[in-house]
């Protein structure tokens, strides 16, 4: 574990509030072309991947946070950076958040791991010299540690970043409720909600009645009556104990950089892992501000500048010239 001394936050944005919002509101998103693929998934389910341009080079997936997609603020910006490199990048969707409703009544949740292991499979099944690195944001990001904790053999990776882990779930919830935090939890679980109802308007398989979901307030009710029971967990403390990256973070074996902000109004200062619990493999930076996949630096509004995609890129680029193969 270290401090990050590459990331100066901009004196522009002060507050953890600031540093998050701004990306989300203010930021003018990087349009890079972009071609989907619907992949079929072994349950007879479907995903959607959106792809850079591009036929060689390293690969790069990107796996969103809650009810993201490739037009998070996050996943275009690092895209245009990939891309800006010679690299190629893809988004892979958690099934629903392509555009349309998925074709079973499972969605996603914080632990699903299998169809990142899936992917990732896919791709190295079709470009087995090709580099391939990971990298995840917030609930993203706790699958993908979690995948790399609990894979019995060393997955067909180069290298993986995660970023704004919540590390553990409950404390995350509890974090969310508290404070200006509720805002993001206002609007995530309205988010979800909105999935829901155009997911189960047509079909009579959901948990919750529609016109009961209203009362779903706060992540432990949603997640206790909608994500427990549609991704086979007992219920709410179940999913969260099961579900959270922290217990699996000693045993990832590929080279691993998480970031992660002290300041993270999603995050709770005590999820934050000891050093004695990470891998060997694993280097967690701790900036002492950034917010929640904020990390903006720059020296004013107009010249803003987006260190998380800088920081990234170096490292993977590093891990690519490691293996003889240079971006």
């Amino acid at each position: 574990m270290s401090d990050s001394p590459g990331f100066e936050p901009a004196w522009w944005l002060p507050g953890p509030h600031a540093q998050t919002l701004w990306p989300v509101l203010c930021r003018r998103r990087p349009r890079p072309p972009l071609r989907r693929e619907r992949l079929e998934l072994p349950d007879g389910d479907v995903l959607e991947l959106d792809w850079t341009d591009g036929e060689g080079g390293p690969v790069v997936l990107i796996v969103h946070g809650l009810e993201g997609s490739s037009n998070s603020h996050y996943a275009r910006g690092l895209l245009a950076a990939v891309a800006g490199r010679g690299w190629r990048g893809a988004v892979m969707h958690f099934r629903g958040c392509g555009g349309q409703p998925n074709r079973l009544a499972r969605s996603y949740c914080a632990g699903d791991t299998a169809d990142i292991a899936h992917v990732v499979g896919e791709l190295n099944r079709r470009e087995p010299a090709t580099p391939l690195a990971v990298v995840g944001y917030s609930l993203g990001g706790n699958a993908l540690l979690k995948w790399l904790g609990e894979t019995p053999v060393d997955p067909p990776l180069c290298a993986a970043v995660a970023v704004s882990v919540p590390f553990l779930l409950d404390a995350a919830a509890r974090r969310l409720g508290r404070g200006f935090s509720r805002f993001y939890q206002y609007f995530l679980i309205g988010e979800l909600k909105r999935s829901y109802r155009a997911k189960f308007r047509r079909r009579p398989d959901g948990p919750v009645a529609l016109d009961r979901l209203s009362a779903l307030r706060d992540f432990y009710a949603f997640d206790d009556r909608v994500t427990a029971p549609l991704h086979g967990y007992a219920g709410v403390a179940d999913y969260y104990a099961r579900a959270s990256c922290r217990p699996w973070l000693g045993r990832i074996r590929i080279p691993t950089l998480i970031l992660q902000a002290r300041d993270d109004p999603f995050i709770a200062p005590d999820a934050l892992p000891d050093p004695a619990e990470l891998s060997p493999c694993v280097r967690l930076e701790l900036s002492r501000a950034g917010g929640h996949v904020g990390f903006v630096a720059g020296p004013w509004p107009w010249r803003a500048e987006y260190w998380l995609e800088r920081r990234i890129a170096a490292f993977l680029e590093a891990r690519w010239q490691g293996t003889g193969e240079r971006g």
